[in-house]
């Protein structure tokens, strides 16, 4: 046997075996040839390649390779092993996976920069080993062609012929053992892998589970070829247990923790995340397996690992716990149709909320629109029919027995969240009474926990419908009554705003809206407050008077600038006297029609420029209104930026059809003695322009300056509206007042 070192053999999981030869141990004397020559000091390749003992030539190949590891000969070296690396010496597989350790990972003995200069002498051998042995160590095998990759751009060619014997190497099929998982499935790199291995032994070791695994972890990239996705389908319909497998693996990984993993990757930062790249590439396969899976759980657990994923490291930021599977994970929820759709897009509407990244934010929309040209609707119309109900009924009221007492969870118009006690005796109580205190802690917990949870989505609701408003959407009856007035959730906020429903142009005599929705003479729009009538809904008027939705209606929320000034005074009376409130301003909503001077046909306004802001508050209102642009700051962006947001926003027009539009705010660094710390303080604002887009043009096509005249005045009134809440809330004092 030839002589090995533990450490390299811990490294890659084999054991701590103990082999004994001519040089164990850090210090060992250089290896001899036969004849008595020192290895480090050879001049002649032969004295060593020509022993007839193939056991001596791997023993000085491996006394060799770690000499060079360590700096020392490499000139005297090089053709030696070059020499070796061709013959036929019958290496193991536990020899090559202890070449491979040496060059990359936790175990390494040459440094990343030490490897690149040296690629050509370390690497052929390890491949010579490999090639022997049959099977070797896959992950670091991959991230050796990842280098040689890299530096085949750096050098030209020179690397070409390692990295496609490498990519031979990685093609091989790989060894089957009854009820054993090959090395490098699920391997021991991260904690990922040995917890599953734990979890789920016997799982694991199911007829045909390997093989599918290992098809699995052949998966690079976030989204699978058509001919990998049917190849998947066949064996998972093979191994034995195959979805129970899918959903075991999936749900570790949702509950993972992030944590720092041993990567092969020489030039990776160490970043905590929740596997290694190996184990990586696996859970990016089985995420697209589960396409396959007919099963209730399918869409929660690639959405739950889509959440895990994208949120940031330690719970926020943009830095996701694992990119590769976030992107991924959303992908597949892309490729979800049907009543899996829905499901869906409920599940991408929740991640924009814990997810920063800009990849995995850019993949949300896209899989948004994906979903939403199968279902025939807009993305936006789409997430609304998968708000949940949280349990609530159609009163929007979810009653929790709590021994003689019951709490009630519910949501009032126009979105109040509510949780009272109701006694015995039918006594209301606005806090938990003692009983219920001490002898139900956890389910108390639970109530709690649903109050936070509901007042979030109805938060999210809130915001939503505005954005509706400002966007025009029009719905058809059906799901207005059912996503809209009738959810339990949805509801209360509906309920309480205007709507108004369109009528063909002569198609009865009732009174219809005035102003400008009607000057096109196609149809026109009567307005009105939901009101639930004996045979369903009906809106009613200002005047009193009542028209009732029928199922072929399509409805719209009623929005002041396209009303004259006669019907929105009437609106304002009538309401202004009423106490509850709405979920946001709409009936006394602000609007900005053009000016005379912006009428001109320029292509910018001045109308809001030359005001100071403070920059922090200024910056946190855009971030609420969805504005999005670089930092002002010495040490970020430097001395001006552009605030950009698309309106309306994405996902409210269908995919490839209309234009989109989006308005651009430009700011400029005043400086009042921030440069010591490089934080911008105040800013000043300056000209608003719009920019267009051809949906068909796609998610990368160009944007081209608009006139003023061309912007359409719904988009231009609603970015006015928010430019002008900057100006009104973080405008800074003048001159001397300023700290």
């Amino acid at each position: 046997m030839v002589g090995m070192d533990a450490v390299g053999m811990d490294a890659v999981g084999i054991g701590a075996v103990r082999i004994t030869g001519p040089h164990d141990g850090p210090d060992e004397a250089p290896a001899r040839a036969p004849g008595g020559t020192a290895a480090g000091t050879a001049g002649a390749p032969g004295e060593f390649t020509e022993s007839p003992d193939a056991e001596e030539r791997r023993a000085a190949a491996l006394a060799l390779h770690r000499r060079v590891c360590r700096r020392t000969d490499e000139e005297a070296a090089r053709p030696v092993l070059a020499a070796l690396a061709r013959q036929e010496l019958g290496w193991s597989v536990e020899e090559a996976n202890l070449l491979l350790a040496r060059l990359l990972g936790s175990a390494a003995e040459v440094a990343p920069h030490e490897l690149r200069d040296s690629f050509r002498t370390l690497v052929p051998i390890a491949l010579a080993a490999a090639d022997q042995a049959g099977d070797f160590d896959r992950p670091r095998m991959r991230a050796l062609r990842a280098m040689a990759e890299s530096l085949r751009v750096d050098r030209q060619d020179a690397f070409s012929l390692l990295r496609d014997r490498m990519d031979d190497l990685l093609r091989r099929e790989v060894r089957f053992a009854p009820g054993l998982l090959p090395r490098h499935v699920l391997d021991g790199l991260d904690d990922f892998g040995p917890a599953m291995r734990s979890a789920h032994a016997e799982l694991l070791a199911g007829a045909g589970v390997a093989e599918f695994l290992v098809h699995c972890a052949l998966m690079d990239r976030a989204r699978a070829t058509r001919t990998w996705r049917r190849q998947a389908a066949v064996l998972l319909a093979r191994a034995e247990a195959g979805a129970e497998v899918v959903r075991r693996l999936l749900e570790g990984i949702a509950a993972q923790p992030a944590h720092r993993v041993d990567d092969p990757d020489p030039y990776r930062a160490g970043i905590p995340t929740l596997a290694d790249p190996a184990n990586t590439s696996l859970v990016r396969g089985v995420l697209w397996a589960a396409l396959d899976v007919d099963a209730d759980w399918t869409v929660p657990l690639v959405g739950a690992v889509a959440l895990h994923a994208g949120t940031g490291v330690g719970g926020s930021g943009g830095l996701c716990r694992s990119l590769p599977l976030a992107t991924t994970a959303v992908a597949v929820l892309g490729e979800c149709g049907g009543a899996r759709g829905e499901e869906a897009a409920q599940w991408l509407g929740r991640l924009p909320k814990h997810v920063r990244n800009r990849t995995v934010a850019k993949g949300v929309a896209k899989a948004l629109e994906a979903v939403a040209a199968r279902s025939g609707v807009t993305p936006s119309m789409l997430r609304e029919r998968g708000v949940a109900t949280l349990g609530l009924d159609g009163r929007g009221v979810r009653e929790v027995p709590l021994g003689t007492f019951t709490a009630e969870l519910a949501v009032r118009a126009p979105g109040t969240v509510v949780l009272v006690f109701r006694g015995p005796e039918g006594r209301v109580l606005k806090t938990a009474p003692r009983t219920v205190r001490e002898e139900y802690p956890a389910e108390l917990r639970t109530v709690r926990a649903g109050v936070r949870e509901l007042t979030s989505l109805v938060a999210a609701e809130r915001v939503r419908l505005e954005e509706h408003l400002a966007a025009g959407t029009v719905w058809p009856a059906e799901d207005w009554h059912r996503f809209y007035v009738d959810h339990p959730v949805t509801g209360a906020l509906a309920r309480a705003l205007l709507w108004e429903v369109a009528e063909e142009d002569g198609a009865d005599g009732r009174e219809t809206a005035r102003g400008p929705a009607a000057e096109a003479g196609a149809e026109r729009w009567t307005a009105g407050l939901p009101e639930r009538t004996g045979g369903g809904w009906a809106l009613a008027g200002a005047d009193g008077t009542a028209r009732p939705v029928g199922p072929g209606d399509r409805l719209r929320l009623w929005h002041p600038l396209r009303s004259d000034g006669e019907e929105v005074a009437e609106w304002r009376d009538a309401l202004a006297d009423r106490e509850e409130h709405r979920p946001f301003r709409q009936v006394f909503r602000e609007v900005y029609p053009a000016t005379a001077a912006e009428s001109g046909g320029g292509p910018h306004s001045d109308r809001f420029a030359g005001r100071v802001l403070r920059y922090g508050q200024a910056r946190a209102l855009m971030a609420e209104r969805r504005w999005a642009g670089n930092h002002l700051g010495y040490f970020s962006d430097g001395g001006s930026s552009e605030m950009v947001r698309e309106l309306p926003p994405p996902g409210h027009l269908p995919a490839g059809e209309g234009t989109r539009w989006r308005a651009r705010l430009r700011l400029d660094l005043v400086d009042e003695g921030a440069s010591h710390d490089g934080v911008a303080r105040f800013c000043s604002t300056g000209r608003v322009g719009f920019e267009s887009r051809p949906a068909s043009a796609g998610a990368r096509g160009a944007w081209t300056e608009a006139a003023l005249t061309d912007v359409p005045a719904l988009v231009l009134s609603e970015a006015f509206r928010d430019v002008d809440l900057f100006v009104a809330v973080a405008s800074a004092p003048t001159g001397a007042d300023r700290d």
